[in-house]
This record gives C-alpha cells, structure tokens and sequence, in this order.
C-alpha cells in the first residue's frame, strides 16, 4: 500500500481584503480576501513551514524531498536542497525541484508514488509552495494569494492510499509568463473555458472514472483546482457531483494558491475523511493529473489538528500600501542608516549548521545546551566550564519564551518598527534574535515564542535566510 503518511499546510497570518484593492483603483470587488505573504516570506520559507509541519506528524526519515512552484527564489540554484537542509533530511537524501506549471505539485506527487512503488525510497516528502504576483489593477491582483502545503509519500502507516494515478500534457496557452515577466499574462476568458480547461478536465476526470468501473456517487469528496470560483463550479456541475461533495476551493478565504491549491484543498478533505471514504484529485496546468485516494483506518489514529480551519482564523488585515511595500511593487525612502555587513559565502559555508538548522551545542558534562552568534565559537562550557566537551544540539524545534526586548524606530523595515529580543529556550539556551509576526500591543516579557524559518536581506543578488522568533497563537 502506497499513499500519504503525514500532511503539513503554511497559509500567512496577513490578509488582504478584496475591498481594499477594489477601493484604491476605483474597479469592482470580487468580495473575499487573499492570503498575503509577510515581508520576511518567500515560496521557499512556506514551504519550510509547511514540511515542518508534516514532519511532526510523522516518523521516521524521509529519503527524498520535491519541491514545486512556479515562484521560487532562485532561477539558477536548488530550493529543494535549500528546504531539505533546514528540515534537518539527511544529505544522502534525493532533492529536485518541479516548476514552470500549476500542475508541478501533483506531478511531483506522481513522481514520489513512482519512486516508493519502484523501491528507491522509502518515504518522499513533496510540498508545493507559491507566490504569485498580478498585474496591479488587474483581476489577477484579487485573486491570487499565497499558501504552501506538504505531504509525506510511503508504504507503512499510510492514512490515505493512491489507488490509482493519470496524466494528459497540453500545450494550451492560457495563462503564462515568461522569464522576464514578473506578472502573470492571460488569454481571453470564454476560449480557456471552452478549449482548454473544460475540455480536458472532463476528459481526464471522466476517463479516470470510466477507467476503474466509477461514478461520481462512489467519492465522498472531489477536490480539483479552477481559475476562480465560478469555472469551479461550473466544472462540479458539468461533471455532475453534488456540492456537497466538492471540497471548497478557499477562493474567498486565500484566493488562488498556485502550486499549493489543490494540496492545500486536499489536507482538508483528509481532515475530515473517514475510512473508506474515497477521494478524487484533480489538477489543470498545461494538462490534468488525477489521482484517486481512499482513507484507511490509520486515518482515525492520525494525529490530526485542525490545519486549515486553525489557520483561516488566526488572520490579520493589512492595508494597500503595505502589501506595495511588501512586494517591492514601488520605491520607497528609507532611513538613511549604514546597512548591515553581509555575509561572505564562505562564512556561510562554516555557519552552515547554525543558519538551516540553527543548531548550537550541549554539554556532554552537565547537558547545558548554549548556542552562539554567527562569527563566534563555544569552547567553554557556561555552567561547568568544561572545555571542548559538547554534542550538537538543535534549537530550531524548540519552544521557548521572550525573556527580554527592544523596540526599534530607526532601522529600515518593511514592517515598522522592527522588534528584536533575547529568548530562553525551554530546555536552556539563549538567543539574541529578530521576532516576526506580532502585535506590538500584545508584545511582553515571558510570552511564548517559536522558531521561524524567515528571509532577512537580499546581499548582491543572493538570499540571506535565518532564523526568527514568532509568538505562538492559540
């Protein structure tokens, strides 16, 4: 038995709402609001997030890890690789990124069913991860958000089985954008219906349907992507499944999540699955994958919290200007203040350890652990002064508590005024360090935080990724 072991969803806390955007360019709202990204976020962090998430709920050690989007970072250098070392995977273990199509997460899926049923790995970790940009005043603008998902592949304590998998390619144009595009392009709305997505929908959902003796009162749940809520339903009607059966699309709570849509649709139907319930998966992008699912029992013992629900609560409204800002869609004056030292690559390289995984020491005399700045090296022990006596030790899964903190006006931030604090780990340890996500009315000393896995500056052209503290929201 082949299928999915563990499930993992990021959606940002920052919303903005529809309205808002309709109110600044004078045009209709589509109603609703879209996950937005935080300044500090990209597809790779979310999906850190994302894989952190499904890697709790899970044992054992993944052998492989696929990411996908179609905005990550990097147009020459791995994100898998990136994501991989932060999730703390093994070096042995086989990365690939899947890009360029809104289908590259269910391919990836795909080509991690093949790698465990081929008997190469063991477990495959796959996560989609986008952030997509639309033309300002375009209908792209409304709809897009930002969101990332992750779900473990294997054979042993699967929750919900791939009974079977199918794929067509088509080399339709109808949305795209080029290697110098920053926004996406579209064709004309009523030909994409007509001779692209429904045409080829039906024919990968029917034929798949038709192929394994199937009708639509044999799924308790069909969870397939649109362009928007209205091709949505019309697919569900065209199709012939009851709406109750068709797993919401979040359009008006996230928009359109690119990559991460249907696997982010897809946790929720897991979420409320029952064994035996059996699920059909859909996904469009230059073709369709579909994919059949069936709930086991193991699905009753799974660990579950409710993921998507938690995380449509928790949602903070920003405004217009601060997403401009966010996205860099405008200059903007900064404090003229001396920027920050950079980074040399070969620094990178000797603090490889402490920036994926932010990993310090404990001593082996008296199981302190104690975690240095960048730059500096921990010879001596804090509490029994033993020298060069430590075994490595992680922080980045620990909780831990705001001992302290400063209020910052004057550095330049995306996100004034910048906070920075000094936080005690649960099991020892202290680090100095930025925080993200707060409310600064709700800022106080003893609240608890967690590691968070953020951008912090762009130095010539390359990301610098580290560390930051986040309050822990109930």
């Amino acid at each position: 038995m082949i299928g999915i072991t563990s499930i993992g969803a990021y959606i940002p806390m920052y919303r903005l709402q529809r309205e808002e955007i309709a109110r600044m360019w004078g045009t209709q709202g589509i109603g609703g609001e879209k996950a937005v990204a935080g300044y500090d976020e990209d597809s790779i962090t979310m999906a850190v997030a994302a894989v952190r998430e499904c890697r709790r709920r899970c044992a054992g050690s993944a052998e492989g890890l696929y990411f996908a989007s179609t905005t990550a970072p990097y147009r020459e250098k791995q994100s898998a690789a990136i994501i991989a070392s932060v999730a703390g995977l093994d070096r042995a273990c086989v990365t690939a990124d899947f890009a360029n199509s809104l289908r590259s997460g269910t391919t990836a899926l795909k080509a991690a069913h093949d790698a465990i049923k081929s008997g190469s790995n063991s477990q495959v970790l796959v996560t989609a991860s986008d952030c997509r940009l639309g033309m300002p005043k375009g209908r792209f603008e409304q709809l897009f958000g930002d969101a990332a998902a992750a779900v473990s592949i294997g054979s042993e304590g699967v929750i919900a089985e791939i009974e079977a998998c199918y794929s067509l390619c088509s080399d339709f144009i109808d949305v795209w954008r080029t290697a110098s595009d920053r926004f996406a392009h579209s064709g004309e709305g009523r030909f994409i219906n007509d001779e692209g997505y429904f045409p080829i929908m039906q024919e990968g959902i029917s034929g798949t349907m038709k192929a394994h003796s199937l009708n639509p009162d044999d799924f308790s749940k069909i969870v397939f992507t649109a362009s928007d809520a209205r091709q949505h339903a019309d697919l569900a009607k065209k199709l012939r499944f009851d709406s109750s059966q068709v797993q919401s699309p979040f359009f008006s709570e996230i928009g359109h999540v690119g990559t991460a849509g249907t696997l982010v649709m897809l946790i929720a139907a897991l979420e409320e699955a029952k064994p035996g319930d059996r699920i059909l998966l859909a996904n469009y992008g230059d073709g369709v994958d579909t994919f059949i699912l069936t709930a086991t029992k193991s699905i009753t013992d799974f660990p579950f919290k409710p993921l998507i629900e938690d995380q449509l609560k928790n949602a903070r409204s920003i405004d217009y200007g601060t997403y401009l800002s966010w996205r860099d869609l405008m200059p903007l004056d900064t404090e003229n203040l001396p920027p920050r030292n950079a980074l040399s690559l070969s620094s990178r390289w000797r603090e490889r350890k402490i920036i994926s995984t932010l990993t310090g020491v404990k001593c082996r005399k008296c199981g302190t652990p104690q975690i240095h700045t960048i730059g500096q090296n921990i010879r001596i022990c804090v509490q029994c002064q033993s020298k060069d006596n430590f075994d490595e030790y992680r922080f980045s899964d620990k909780k831990a508590t705001l001992f302290t903190y400063a209020i910052d006006h004057l550095q330049p931030t995306k996100n004034p005024p910048g906070l920075n604090g000094a936080i005690d780990f649960e099991e020892g340890g202290r680090l100095l360090c930025e925080l993200t996500d707060y409310d600064l009315d709700k800022v106080e000393i003893g609240m608890p935080v967690e590691m968070t896995f953020r951008k912090m500056t762009l130095d010539d052209d390359f990301i610098n990724y580290f560390w930051k503290a986040k309050p822990i929201v109930d």
